[in-house]
């Protein structure tokens, strides 16, 4: 497959190549043209990343929400600066209109808006008496790793209906 770009796992902060012996070719709807080739991951490479992310879980977990936010706002940057290629991306992998890509992407945008507010509606209550010697406290706090599979037709707005708010 000379030529056609090979897809890789980001795992524990660097890119890796997929161990997994079958694939699939990502073809440009429009052309039939194979643009890319995913393979698929091994179940050493499923563990590696379960693995890194649960490790890096405890210290994620006591990071003070106001710094992890600051991710949020680097990536919201990022991908606004992107944006023009980002949504050519989205319209040569799923066949969508430039302007369909865009849409998909300001949702994308807005959801990591919304999450960076994390400071304020992660803030717990306390209701006193709700029950004769009952109080009740509620307390917002990360409880572990989680895993997003999204289809294929809106590749950035569904993961970003979920990641945000779960960094």
């Amino acid at each position: 497959m000379s030529g056609v770009e090979e897809v890789f796992n980001f795992i524990n902060g660097q890119w890796q190549k997929p161990g997994g012996t079958a694939g699939v070719n990502i073809l440009d709807p429009a052309s039939q043209e194979i643009i890319a080739h995913f393979s698929n991951s091994s179940e050493k490479n499923v563990e590696t990343a379960v693995t890194a992310a649960s490790n890096a879980f405890s210290s994620w977990r006591n990071t003070p929400v106001v710094e992890r936010i600051q991710y949020l706002q680097n990536l919201l940057h990022f991908l606004r600066s992107e944006q023009d290629a980002l949504a050519r991306i989205i319209t040569r992998e799923c066949g969508k209109t430039y302007n369909e890509s865009l849409g998909e992407l300001k949702r994308a945008f807005e959801n990591i808006e919304v999450a960076c507010g994390a400071p304020t509606f992660s803030q717990g209550t306390f209701s006193e008496d709700i029950a004769p010697g009952i109080d009740e406290i509620m307390i917002r706090q990360p409880v572990g790793i989680s895993l997003i599979i999204c289809p294929f037709n809106f590749p950035a707005m569904i993961a970003f209906w979920f990641m945000p708010y779960a960094l």
